[in-house]
C-alpha cells in the first residue's frame, strides 16, 4: 500500500480534517502505544498500519477498503 492510499482510506473512513486529527492525536494499542503518524515516521509498514487502524476501528472503516 502507498502512503496517497492510505491516506484515501483515511479520508474515506473518518473525513479529510478528522482523518489527520485521528492520526496526530489518537495512540493505539495494535501500533505500541504511538499514533498513526508516529508509527509512520518511524517506518512502520504502512500496510501495517493501516491494518491497526482497521483494527481499532472496526466498526468504522468500510468493508470494501478494509486490508
Amino acid at each position: 500500500m502507498r502512503l496517497t492510499q492510505f491516506w484515501e482510506h483515511m479520508e474515506e473512513t473518518f473525513g479529510a480534517a478528522y482523518a489527520r486529527s485521528v492520526a496526530d492525536d489518537q495512540v493505539l494499542p495494535q501500533l505500541r502505544g504511538r499514533t498513526v503518524n508516529q508509527a509512520i515516521a518511524d517506518g512502520d509498514n504502512v500496510k501495517s498500519v493501516w491494518v491497526a487502524v482497521c483494527q481499532a476501528y472496526d466498526d468504522r472503516v468500510p468493508s470494501r477498503i478494509r486490508r
